[in-house]
């Protein structure tokens, strides 16, 4: 046997695993080694309808499709039978599907659209009465519902597309849920996707008096089955693995272990949360995990705190049991709209045209530290200026979904603070973690240390611990990440690069300065 991996045969071939996730605008997948790092990636970009204001759909034929696509790329160098287990992550948007497993529109005329995304706001009014409903179940969301998650979403198909979707409607999965189901024809749903979006609390799981109470009392029936009535934690091995046709579908062998998926965000939080970081004096060196903050930063932002007892932060979604790490209490903070907006600003400005010619990020980059000068930090070019931090609603901590604005994460890390959580490294990954005046700009604003990953892939290398976990060479997720620390630092990706906060190495000059000085 391996020393290192004793589930391993001692001189087997190299072996790997396959991490996809899928995004809100593609599909990505990697493949990983055993010890964590990156042997190759794909990308295919899926389509996003918008048929009205804040209606969000997409095909969940076409997302399979491109994962398969995906998952081809990234294998085809290798034999099929070194791929161990694969695993996947996705955007918590909605699938619906018939008694056949075949598409049902989401919208009038949708033909395979058939998934609501996690960004679709349509059901604001929704979401809105099921908190005035003052139900328990609230006290696990800040108290207040959100219109991404789904419980008001399907109260709206049902009281706007009775006939043409919700009297069809055989089955209701999370995306993440649906792509394990797809490549096994199981129907376990994780624990992760239905504590975090739907309500459900282990151990007790689904309270019908909830169901009940929002008018939503027909998804009782045959116990909860179109909502799930099993369930795993992430990373757990689903039915006998890749049935014929998925396997066929994406290039590998049948039988290949499939891991209950995950949230994307939590993916992520997954693959940094856990970092040996000894060496860089972190404030979180030697303290336990429950001070460290992961934030994913994408087209929207997610802030992941856990706990070891639960903590309830208004307006911020949690305490969720075991629905990132195991035996560990999660608090999910976040902004509706973070890569988005900037997107959408960057875009509706007059020199749009001009600057397309140009790489943006970088350029927009240098512009500011131009504007700014040798002597202060580029975010002091702000320092008069006050932007409400959301623009497609706060998601937390204050839960309004009509607030507009901007940037909020030090809003966030306040309340949860307040509530009991103690925070003292930030850890990123996304998109938005590749830009370092982003990066450097949340250094500053919490007054926090931030850690970022070598390689910057932490969501796929989250995805594919889910596949090791589920092939059993390894015997859970927190084996791997919390009892040795050889397994710690291999699926951590190495973290080396730390920003520190600007703001604490300069004097107070201005008034405009004095709210930093205490950082």
């Amino acid at each position: 046997m391996c020393p290192l991996h004793p589930a391993l045969p001692h001189m087997m071939a190299e072996v790997f695993y396959v991490g996809v996730d899928v995004g809100t605008a593609s599909v990505r997948a990697a493949l990983v080694t055993r010890d964590g790092l990156l042997k190759s990636t794909s990308e295919e970009p899926i389509s996003i309808w918008e048929p009205q204001s804040d209606h969000y759909v997409q095909s969940s034929t076409e997302i399979w499709d491109k994962c398969c696509t995906v998952v081809k790329r990234v294998t085809s160098g290798i034999e099929r039978s070194q791929v161990r287990g694969i695993g996947f992550d996705a955007t918590c948007s909605l699938v619906v599907l018939d008694q056949n497993f075949q598409p049902v529109p989401v919208i009038q005329d949708g033909n395979e659209k058939n998934v609501v995304m996690w960004m679709d706001h349509r059901a604001a009014e929704q979401a809105a009465r099921i908190t005035d409903t003052g139900h328990g179940v609230l006290t696990r969301v800040g108290g207040v519902m959100s219109p991404e998650m789904q419980p008001p979403k399907l109260l709206w198909l049902k009281e706007n597309l009775k006939e043409s979707c919700w009297n069809k409607a055989a089955h209701f999965l999370d995306l993440p849920d649906f792509l394990s189901w797809k490549a096994t024809g199981c129907l376990t749903r994780s624990l992760c996707t239905l504590v975090c979006k739907w309500t459900y609390c282990p151990p007790d799981g689904w309270d019908a008096s909830f169901w009940t109470m929002i008018g939503l009392e027909d998804l009782l029936e045959n116990n909860f089955s179109k909502i799930g009535s099993v369930t795993c934690p992430p990373g757990s091995p689903l039915g006998d693995g890749l049935t014929q046709e998925a396997a066929a579908d994406l290039g590998l062998e049948p039988t290949t272990a499939v891991g209950a998926s995950l949230i994307d965000a939590h993916a992520g939080g997954l693959g940094v949360i856990g970092a040996d970081v000894k060496g860089f004096h972190l404030p979180c060196e030697d303290q336990p995990i429950t001070s460290r903050m992961a934030m994913i930063c994408g087209t929207s932002s997610c802030h992941m705190a856990i706990s070891q007892q639960p903590l309830f932060v208004p307006g911020v979604w949690g305490p969720y049991l075991s629905a990132m790490v195991p035996n560990l209490w999660l608090n999910e903070g976040g902004q509706s709209a973070t890569g988005r907006l900037i997107d959408h600003m960057v875009k509706g400005h007059t020199a749009y045209t001009q600057l397309q010619e140009q790489i943006q990020q970088s350029y927009l980059n240098n512009h500011l530290s131009l504007m700014a000068n040798s002597h202060s930090a580029v975010d002091l070019l702000g320092s008069s200026l006050h932007v409400w931090p959301d623009f497609h609603g706060n998601r937390s901590p204050l839960a309004d979904p009509t607030l507009k604005g901007m940037l909020g994460t030090f809003h966030i890390l306040e309340a949860m603070k307040e509530a009991g959580h103690d925070i003292r490294t930030l850890f990123l990954c996304g998109g938005l973690s590749k830009n370092a005046l982003f990066v450097q700009i949340h250094a500053n604003a919490t007054g926090l240390p931030v850690v970022l990953p070598d390689q910057t892939e932490a969501v796929l290398v989250g995805a594919a611990v889910l596949g090791a976990c589920a092939s059993q060479d390894y015997s859970t997720i927190q084996v791997m990440h919390t009892n040795t620390q050889y397994q710690y630092q291999q699926w951590s990706n190495y973290f080396c690069k730390a920003l520190y906060p600007l703001l604490k190495l300069l004097k107070p000059v201005s008034k405009a300065l004095d709210p930093w000085s205490c950082m």
